[in-house]
């Protein structure tokens, strides 16, 4: 009984060195060469956005067909702070009341807003018309989060030798302050 239960182990010892374990591995380099091809997109588009100071519908379309190469599908959030001074007064009513300070706001503007700027209802813009291209003002901060929803080979494969739910493949946040207005 126990050379039985001992061949029986060895066997699924064979089995997971010489078939799960290469499968495995290759899996976590499909993951790897998608994360670096995700975080060398997210740059390219982000750098220039922030060179340009404007996301046209065709450089987000572009961005888009380049993550879809990967082969895996992708939540893109982007953020737009824009920068805004807010005078102090003593009387809002009164021009003459003004303390001599500011306060800084942020704005924040986010992927649905951007989308609907670039992609409006109405439909009969153009593509390549500048009236579709959501600008950026200099001093502004631009961010991209990229996070994949599906679940890849390799957070199969993890899952099921561990039994626990595997965190996202691929994650990439990039951002900056925008440097230029070329438009």
């Amino acid at each position: 009984m126990i050379n039985a239960a001992s061949k029986l182990l060895a066997v699924l010892l064979a089995v997971l060195l010489l078939y799960v374990y290469p499968a495995a591995e290759t899996a976590d380099r499909q993951d790897d060469i998608a994360r670096m091809t995700a975080v060398q997109n997210v740059t390219r588009f982000v750098d220039a956005v922030r060179t340009k100071g404007y996301v046209s519908p065709r450089m987000l379309a572009e961005f888009e067909e380049q993550l879809a190469q990967t082969g895996n599908v992708y939540e893109v959030s982007m953020e737009h702070l824009h920068k805004k001074y807010v005078p102090h007064y003593t009387d809002p009513m009164d021009n003459n009341s003004f303390n001599g300070t500011y306060e800084v706001v942020q704005d924040g503007y986010y992927a649905a807003q951007i989308r609907e700027r670039l992609f409006p209802s109405s439909g009969v813009i153009p593509v390549d018309d500048a009236g579709r291209r959501y600008t950026l003002t200099t001093g502004d901060f631009f961010t991209v989060t990229l996070q994949n929803t599906n679940r890849t080979p390799s957070m199969l494969i993890r899952e099921w030798l561990s039994g626990t739910a595997q965190a996202s493949a691929v994650f990439v946040t990039y951002g900056g302050m925008v440097l230029n207005e070329d438009y």
